[in-house]
């Protein structure tokens, strides 16, 4: 089932590819020369920095950080698995980790009472207010040519649903390569988006790809164009897991879209899937499961971890 607009073939004279849909004034298109789908047009970076700055957890996201805190039980899960796979790649005196778009500092927080030195850059003001809160050490700002230099070296960056947001995700792994040390590990989060699930999710509900949200979601990746991404910036990717397919509700009759409550309840569920593997003593058991699923293209996220070598 495809968009009503995914017909034709844009360009911009930079960008080109057929387009696939089409929302709020953007086409999203299969960029060749990218290699992922992306949004056209796209915004200028400097024009983004008022609007997450000051805006976007006022306007955009108004119970993200009240709803973070209520979930972090449940998301500490997935942050140690990611530090556990760092700490199998790294030696044990290798933990300056960098989170590039921190948030409210969960990650970091939890990454600090592992042992690692950990500093989060972020641009909103509210969030990063938030990350100081934890005791995390914090840049206030967007993560560009400009302040990357200043934050020194690593060896792990972390950037966990940042890269749909900004409007040339090449650079900024590009910049984030530069600030890792050799053998150092680069662990990126994104929505799985166009993927069978969500395709599914949309034959039953009849909602055209919900999760098309430009302009605050510009980029569109799944497991093999987020990698493809990383190899040509020089990494190696070594391994893949994801996070529970919220899609499979609305394959079950439960369609959450545009429904607040019930898609709160619907994350409530899958957070209660998670956390019945632990109290069984079977946290094994469910980073199998997930690392199964990413290996058929499936789950709600793609998370890729590579290595510079």
């Amino acid at each position: 089932m495809s968009h009503p607009a995914a017909k034709g073939h844009l360009s911009d004279g930079i960008h080109r590819g057929p387009r696939v849909a089409a929302r709020s004034g953007h086409d999203i298109i299969a960029c060749e020369a990218c290699g992922f789908k992306h949004a056209l047009p796209l915004p200028r970076a400097e024009d983004m920095e008022r609007a997450y700055r000051e805006d976007y957890y006022v306007r955009e996201k108004p119970t993200f950080l009240a709803r973070a805190g209520e979930d972090q039980a449940w998301a500490r899960l997935a942050q140690t698995d990611r530090l556990e796979i760092f700490e199998t790649l790294l030696p044990p005196d290798r933990r300056r980790l960098l989170d590039i778009g921190c948030g409210p500092g969960f990650f970091l927080e939890t990454a600090m009472r592992r042992g690692w030195l950990a500093h989060g850059i972020e641009p909103s003001r509210q969030a990063a207010a938030h990350a100081r809160g934890l005791g995390a050490e914090i840049t206030e700002g967007f993560f560009n040519a400009g302040s990357a230099p200043t934050l020194g070296t690593f060896d792990v960056i972390h950037l966990n649903n940042v890269l749909e947001h900004i409007p040339d995700p090449t650079h900024l792994i590009a910049l984030a390569y530069g600030l890792l040390e050799s053998g150092g590990v680069i662990c990126v989060n994104v929505p799985n988006d166009f993927s069978p699930l969500q395709i599914a999710g949309m034959t039953a509900t009849g909602a055209n790809d919900w999760w098309v949200a430009p302009p605050h979601h510009l980029n569109y990746f799944d497991f093999d164009s987020l990698g493809a991404l990383l190899d040509r910036q020089g990494f190696v990717p070594t391994a893949r897991t994801t996070s529970f397919p919220m899609e499979t509700f609305l394959m079950m009759g439960e369609n959450y879209i545009g429904d607040d409550v019930l898609g709160r309840a619907c994350h409530n569920r899958r957070k209660k899937f998670d956390l019945a593997f632990e109290a069984a003593g079977l946290g094994e058991t469910r980073r199998a499961f997930y690392r199964a699923l990413a290996a058929a293209g499936l789950g709600r996220e793609a998370v890729v971890i590579a290595v510079k070598p």
